[in-house]
């Protein structure tokens, strides 16, 4: 792919989902990074899992913004609310757009489809107008390794057909993308997408597996293994899907014109996943390991009597890996972190997190 470089330095950046998960890792990354300009970071601050969990990740950034060069505003609402959206953009102009912003989680969307339409869809559309009303230099948005549904070859590869979502997440994800090529085809917007492949990490979200059977087997309770196990994912540790952003915020795909004399489209998608997958008893088993390492278990602890094989959740995919060669060859992205040594970090992290919580 041609790209066409991307200064960040003295910009304005806007990352919408802070402070979600990655979208507060990335403004924490990129604060530390510049020394002059704005990141503009938003979010709604909702209630799918506990806000406190946001607020303290928002500490964290304000508190890597005080020793900043570059200025951060935060702004609460919802990307749905096309009236704030559009403020947003004429009041600070970002040159490079990075939308984190999503109704995440596979399960949920099959009780609740309104609040993924609202999200995902509404609310990246909104994205997509302001982009056009207010020109950017580069628009990254957050796909999923999800559009690939019930594909069976693996690893999975851009150039895969993801016609056949099996979960209403994965198909405002898929419209996501047909929507960014589609205003690059017809406004020149150059727009990247990253299909993410299961994150983890510190501060991450409490209903993602590991975190919520570490909250569990910490208070006694049971963990249900989907599948009775015989699934593979690829994990990602968080710092490594920062790097990778940052990489391809800093590339955008170039501008150019067809034989037509119409602009084809500046539009780009990436798997960003760690490239290694792992079977899930073996990453339970690190888990645990890595648990009574950090003190959140005590060494006895009984294992086999907190966890139960069950069936496959409708929603799920068995095996999930990622063909991330073209990220490496675009923009030289290889995941260094292992499972090993991300669950000893998230492990450390959450004794900590959860002793001062208790306070």
């Amino acid at each position: 792919m041609n790209k066409t470089p991307v200064e960040l330095d003295g910009k304005c950046i806007l990352v919408t989902g802070s402070p979600g998960f990655i979208g507060a890792a990335l403004v924490t990354q990129l604060l530390k990074d510049l020394s002059d300009g704005t990141v503009v970071s938003l979010d709604s601050m909702s209630d799918y899992y506990d806000p406190s969990l946001k607020e303290y990740r928002l500490k964290r950034i304000e508190d890597a913004a005080k020793a900043s060069g570059a200025k951060h505003v935060f702004v609460r609402g919802s990307i749905a609310d096309r009236e704030l959206i559009n403020d947003v953009f004429e009041t600070y102009r970002p040159a490079v757009v990075v939308n984190l912003a999503a109704q995440a989680g596979v399960r949920y969307s099959i009780d609740h489809p309104d609040t993924y339409i609202e999200a995902n869809v509404i609310g990246f559309y909104n994205i997509l107008e302001a982009c056009r009303r207010w020109p950017v230099e580069h628009l990254v948005y957050a796909s999923s390794s999800s559009v690939y549904g019930g594909n069976t070859k693996v690893p999975f590869a851009v150039e895969d057909k993801v016609d056949h979502p099996v979960s209403l997440y994965a198909a405002t994800k898929k419209t996501d993308e047909l929507l960014a090529h589609a205003y690059c085809k017809l406004y020149d917007i150059p727009a990247t997408g990253l299909r993410f492949f299961t994150v983890y990490g510190p501060a991450g979200r409490p209903d993602m597996f590991y975190y919520s059977a570490t909250k569990k087997l910490a208070a006694g309770g049971t963990i249900d293994i989907f599948n009775y196990g015989n699934c593979k994912r690829d994990f990602t540790y968080v710092d490594d899907i920062v790097e990778g952003i940052v990489r391809v915020m800093r590339g955008a795909p170039t501008r150019a014109t067809g034989p037509d004399g119409l602009p084809v489209p500046p539009y780009a998608v990436y798997n960003i996943g760690g490239g290694t997958p792992e079977n899930l008893l073996d990453f339970i088993a690190t888990l645990q390991g890595a648990l009574v390492d950090a003190g959140v278990l005590p060494p006895d602890y009984d294992f086999d009597a907190h966890r139960r094989l069950v069936g496959m959740q409708p929603g799920d995919m068995p095996v999930t890996y990622a063909d991330a060669s073209a990220l490496e060859r675009d923009y030289g992205f290889v995941p260094r972190i292992g499972i090993q040594e991300g669950l000893r970090r998230f492990a450390e992290w959450y004794k900590e997190y959860h002793k001062e919580s208790s306070l």
